[in-house]
């Protein structure tokens, strides 16, 4: 996740000791000092990239991912197409770590599986991706509780259940889709200066300062992700969530990090995989076109197609 402007931000110790009730506070500042110092960009375009399609045809996928200009891997992603019950369900998610890469790696291993599991998961989708979200973090934070490295990560996922697609979004990932050929976003980047999410964090005892950019307690660029147990009273991991149906004008979509969206705008990335009809091949053009634009950061995309006959 960490662009030019990094998504975490420590101007001195003070910023980064907000609270310390987990363990050694120095501990804790070291851990903070090693995630924030400026770290030297390399030049890799070397991609990852793979795709499927589900039994019946009816869609395909296909992911790409790169390292890019950063000195090291924070972004995870996540594409796979089962039946439950007889229904076509689809999972797919971008992942994009801030401070680390524990956060979004734990993520891919576990959020879909736990969503799964959840037993309302086909009769109350939307309510089991509500609570698996938190529970998930909840969880993270656990685990994690022994590390003094204070990391996080966004996710932006697509559930498909039969004809239903339910978009959940935790940070500035974004989900955009083409519908009768028109980019309609299915997600809102989560940042500190949207004004219901400044009013949320204000209400919740936290502030919003400028540092470089717009900060939760001027240090995180985004104000809701998983992990981040220092700012998690304010920082949450409760996902908005938008619900589609897949109708014979819904084309594909689109998820990806912000090394994407920072340099390429929704109108043009749905431009530009419109015209690509292999989802892997379009995902590879994404990350191809935004490196050349010049981003600095990872840079993630999966592409979802749809099939109609």
């Amino acid at each position: 996740m960490n662009s030019v402007e990094d998504d975490v931000h420590v101007s001195s110790v003070e910023d980064a000791v907000i609270s310390t009730n987990t363990g050694s506070p120095s501990g804790i500042i070291s851990g903070l000092e090693d995630v924030f110092s400026d770290k030297d960009y390399v030049d890799d375009l070397s991609l990852v990239s793979g795709g499927s399609e589900s039994e019946d045809k009816r869609c395909s996928y296909g992911y790409a991912s790169c390292q890019g200009r950063r000195a090291t891997m924070e972004d995870f992603y996540d594409a796979k197409i089962s039946k439950i019950d007889g229904d076509m369900v689809g999972f797919f998610g971008v992942f994009d770590g801030h401070g680390g890469s524990r956060a979004a790696q734990y993520l891919k291993q576990y959020l879909f599986d736990n969503l799964i599991r959840h037993p309302k998961f086909m009769t109350d989708t939307k309510l089991a991706i509500t609570e698996i979200y938190q529970q998930t973090d909840a969880e993270f934070l656990k685990a994690s509780s022994s590390i003094y490295r204070d990391d996080g990560s966004t996710a932006s996922t697509a559930v498909l259940v039969g004809h239903n697609l339910y978009v959940a979004n935790v940070g500035d990932s974004r989900a955009v889709m083409s519908k009768a050929g028109e980019a309609i976003p299915l997600s809102e980047d989560h940042k500190p200066n949207r004004s219901d999410e400044r009013e949320r964090i204000e209400q919740a005892g936290g502030n919003v300062m400028w540092a470089g950019t717009w900060r939760v307690g001027g240090v995180l660029a985004v104000s809701r992700a998983f992990g981040n147990r220092l700012l998690k009273q304010y920082v949450v991991a409760e996902p908005e969530i938008q619900e589609a149906i897949i109708d014979d004008d819904f084309e594909l979509f689109v998820i990806a990090s912000d090394g994407l969206w920072d340099v390429i705008t929704n109108e043009d990335a749905i431009a530009l995989v419109k015209a690509i009809e292999d989802p892997e091949v379009a995902a590879k053009k994404l990350i191809e076109t935004a490196y050349a634009k010049g981003s600095a950061d990872n840079i993630t995309s999966v592409v979802v197609r749809f099939h109609h006959t």
